[in-house]
């Protein structure tokens, strides 16, 4: 479901001015003008202060910057912020600012309602009370029912506000021309003494800037988005710092800076008509907090409609034909009228701010993220954007965090990540893409660029299997033993053939691929499923063997299931094919692995714990007892094995002394650093291999292929031995797998070894058998 809900009806949409450009610039234009700004300028001199101002207000160019190039390369829904970082950064950052950006906004209300209510008692000579936090819930009661009305409603309202603070400016802009002083200016341009720390300075001002996204919140209801918002948000900060670095310079120029420090009404006694200057900071207090009265429920609605939380769900309905989110207004009501019977809002002040700063990071980050996965799909038709600026911006908002109050952001920065990690764990299923495949998929290209510049060593070889397999019952089988050995190490890719030809090959091939994806899926599998078709078999067979990969991450072993049953109830064609394609495979390269096991042997398997496990190897000195060795220890990384014992079972030779023996494989497994325990079998053949290994929960055995014909480690016949013992991995390796690499060997060119001297499986048979 999108974040906002298509409406059922025409209703009137806000455009650039009244959606984006008004609720921004009245609530930039805020409390921190009329009654801070003097004091900044007073309590570090006007050169600290300009640079404040443009230090604070960099932070919201950069972030406009980045504002302008997702707004116009996406097409933006309700939400906002939210919608922006869900739709780039995934389901996990979005919510968690959704709620957070929820939160601070609704907080917000209540925050500037009673700085509304204390600035209105003051007028009346009260001062701060009980008085002040009646008028600040009549304040939020009042901007309820606009907000309630609709943003139609609210953004009329707006107007009136947006002529007040105007109208306040110019009365202060008289009053200054008419005191201004270059040489009190001059006078005014360094610090004084016992100035306020640079860092307390900007602390006390960055709030001020922190009202630029407001226009960003009404996404939803806006004509067009994607043009409203970059040009808006501009407009509303350009203007913003235009009219900050006015006012700091008149106040500077009008009066001494021991003043400015002491009188928060500075403005007052500057302006030719000072109830002006009363009326702007009223309406200020108002316009700010109506601002975040619109765009929090927006934001929640977004959320609720995106099913992030389940339990916000009913926040998703709107009302009339605008979608108008009521049932959002009547919880951020809540929690602003909450907020005034607190009252003191010292003590979570800091922390709200840093809430901002933090989704302003994330915005930024967000922007640069998705610029730098090079995806074909971020074409931002705003020009004047490079990536630079949103890396730049996120790492101003990180300074700003630091530097305002490391323990506030800290908490904001915990509090994120752990909404992050709530949302990943529950990890819901959304409908969206977002830019994390993209930027997956460009390292994935970058990494493979890069190894395939590297030569290849012995000491890079990863299982890489390619499972053949078209039984979904026991091809499950084989995807869990692939997960065993390849695990955090290699990759699987699940091959199913679909023989036939005509136009109806392509509609049977989706279907399987759809088929085996959702069967890979349902068995938590991490293979990769490819479903080939073609005329026949076997020819589809060696190309698949030989195309399967790309770059320098090819194929290396084959993977399939043991053909169960006789010649004489498949017959000796079936039994010759089977043999005949894990030869092909082998002839090209490539490593076999065939795997032994019945259902009950599974189910057996599965009631061990790992303790009570053991992994018998019967040993050869050539690639194939490397390679099962090693297969065998990567079993033991998994959690499944961890515990599982491995022993080495090596035939006598003829007049081989056992100690000698024993001793020669311990030292080898010391070299390679593989912890198995070495037995040495007397009289070894078919009737001693079940003797040692029948009681043994798995076990790796080199086999022989010779025209089509399968034979065990003695010579004898597969068919006969396999049915006397547990699970068995049947192996023989193509290429060498060198256990004892030396890293400063040079590398030989491809990991792969030919195969060349066992051409025809003739010497392979000999030589394992």
């Amino acid at each position: 479901m999108d974040a906002a809900a298509e409406s059922g009806g025409h209703h009137a949409k806000l455009g650039t001015f009244a959606g984006v450009f008004t609720p921004s610039i009245l609530t930039i234009l805020g409390i921190i003008l009329f009654l801070r700004l003097g004091f900044v300028v007073g309590g570090t001199g006007l050169s600290s202060a300009l640079l404040i101002i443009l230090l604070a207000n960099a932070i919201s160019v950069l972030t406009s910057f980045s504002v302008a190039a997702v707004a116009t390369n996406l097409k933006v829904k309700g939400g906002g912020d939210y919608y922006l970082i869900s739709r780039t950064l995934g389901v996990g950052f979005g919510g968690a600012i959704g709620i957070v950006l929820f939160l601070a906004q609704s907080v917000s209300v209540g925050f500037y309602a009673v700085g509304f209510g204390e600035a209105v008692s003051g007028l009346a000579g009260a001062g701060p009370g009980h008085l002040s936090q009646w008028i600040a819930a009549a304040a939020v009661l009042g901007l309820f029912a606009l907000a309630w009305a609709g943003a139609d409603w609210a953004s009329r309202f707006q107007y009136v506000v947006m002529a007040l603070i105007f109208a306040a400016l110019v009365s202060f802009g008289v009053g200054a021309a008419g005191l201004f002083d270059v040489q009190t200016a001059a006078a005014n341009w360094g610090p004084p003494d016992g100035a306020l720390a640079f860092w307390a300075a900007f602390a006390i001002f960055f709030p001020a800037v922190t009202g630029f996204t407001q226009g960003i919140s009404m996404s939803g209801d806006l004509e067009d988005p994607g043009r409203g918002i970059p040009r808006g948000t501009f407009l509303a900060v350009g203007l913003s710092v235009a009219v900050y670095l006015g006012v700091a310079v008149l106040l500077a120029g009008s009066m001494p800076l021991s003043f400015l420090s002491v009188d928060n009404a500075a403005m007052n006694r500057i302006a030719a008509f000072a109830p002006l200057i009363d009326a702007g900071v009223v309406a200020a207090t108002l316009s700010s907090a109506l601002a975040s009265f619109l765009g929090a429920p927006r934001i929640l609605q977004a959320l609720a409609s995106d099913d992030v939380f389940p339990p916000l769900a009913p926040f998703a309905q709107g009302a009339g034909p605008a979608n108008n989110p009521r049932r959002g207004v009547l919880l951020s009501g809540a929690i602003a009228l909450g907020v005034v019977a607190v009252g003191n809002l010292n003590l979570i002040a800091s922390v709200v701010s840093m809430f901002f700063l933090v989704s302003y990071g994330l915005l930024n980050y967000a922007t640069y993220y998705e610029a730098s996965t090079n995806s074909p799909s971020f074409r931002p038709t705003f020009r004047f954007y490079h990536r630079r600026l949103s890396l730049a911006g996120g790492l101003a908002c990180l300074g700003a965090v630091l530097a305002i109050d490391v323990a506030a952001g800290l908490v904001a920065l915990a509090v994120v990540y752990g909404i992050y990690r709530y949302i990943m764990v529950k990890s819901p299923a959304v409908g969206w893409s977002d830019s994390r495949r993209s930027h997956h998929l460009r390292r994935a290209r970058s990494h493979l660029l890069a190894a395939a510049r590297e030569a290849s060593h012995p000491r890079d070889w990863r299982p890489q299997f390619l499972l053949f397999s078209a039984d979904s019952r026991r091809r499950a089988r084989l995807l869990r033993f692939a997960e065993w050995v390849a695990g955090d190490t290699g990759l699987t890719t699940a091959v199913q053939i679909v023989e036939g030809s005509g136009p109806g090959m392509l509609e049977r091939r989706e279907e399987t691929l759809s088929a085996l994806g959702e069967e890979l899926a349902a068995a938590g599998s991490r293979a990769f499923p490819l479903v080939v078709t073609a005329p026949e078999l076997d020819a589809a067979v060696a190309t698949v063997i030989q195309s399967a990969g790309i770059g320098p991450v090819q194929v290396n072993t084959v993977l399939a299931n043991w053909i169960k049953g006789s010649p004489a109830v498949f017959g000796h064609a079936a039994v010759g094919r089977y043999g005949g394609n894990l030869r092909t495979a082998f002839r090209l390269g490539r490593n076999l692995l065939v795997l032994d096991a019945d259902a009950a042997e599974w189910a057996e398997l599965s009631r061990n714990p790992s303790r009570r496990r053991r992994i018998d190897v019967w040993w050869r000195e050539n690639r194939t007892g490397e390679f099962m060795l090693l297969l065998a220890h990567l079993m033991t990384r998994h959690e499944e094995w961890g515990a599982a014992t491995v022993r080495i079972l090596a035939p006598r030779e003829e007049g081989e002394d056992v100690e000698a023996r024993l001793d020669t494989i311990r030292t080898f497994l010391e070299e390679v650093r593989i912890r198995a325990e070495p037995v040495v079998v007397e009289n070894a053949d078919a009737d001693a291999m079940v003797a040692e290994s029948e009681d043994a929960s798995f076990v790796f055995m080199p086999i022989g292929i010779h025209a089509g014909h399968f034979y065990d480690l003695f010579g004898g016949d597969l068919g006969a031995l396999l049915p006397r013992l547990q699970i068995v991995a049947m192996a023989l390796a193509a290429q060498d797998v060198d256990l004892g690499a030396d890293p400063d060997t040079a590398a030989e060119g491809e990991d792969a070894a030919p195969a060349g001297r066992e051409a025809d499986g003739t010497a392979a048979a000999e030589e394992q058998a």
